[in-house]
């Protein structure tokens, strides 16, 4: 019997295209079998496109067009807390990052000096370790 491993799905919320783009290039050269799902640019945008598609993680900018990512994250965690979120953010200061980990998100990086980490830290979300691994 054959085992078939299925992509990780992946939705990206951020405002600008040409970061969509660079992060969907991005995972798809660092980390095979990670698949874009959807992608959003509004609050409303992102929530709607990620319940219809239930992605494994989110990858989330603290800026969207005509809001903020925190309210992404506070709409979507309540109604499915499986989905991971690792923001991505220029706005990385300790306030930001205190804001988005305390709301859920499982990790935050910075745009400008964590780019490289991205497709690790998507993986990661995806496949937290469990109490056991952790103490091991």
């Amino acid at each position: 019997m054959e085992t078939q491993t299925q992509a990780l799905k992946v939705f990206l919320a951020d405002d600008s295209a040409m970061i969509r783009q660079r992060v969907a290039s991005l995972l798809a050269e660092q980390a095979a079998g990670m698949a874009i799902v959807g992608e959003g640019v509004t609050p409303r945008a992102c929530i709607e496109g990620i319940l219809a598609t239930h992605p494994d993680v989110v990858v989330l900018d603290a800026q969207l067009e005509g809001g903020q990512g925190l309210e992404v994250l506070r709409a979507v965690k309540p109604a499915a807390p499986e989905i991971a979120f690792v923001v991505f953010s220029n706005n990385a200061g300790p306030a930001y990052r205190k804001r988005y980990l305390g709301a859920g998100a499982s990790r935050f990086l910075d745009k400008s000096a964590d780019f490289d980490q991205l497709a690790a830290a998507v993986t990661a979300a995806a496949h937290p370790a469990s109490p056991s691994q952790l103490s091991s």
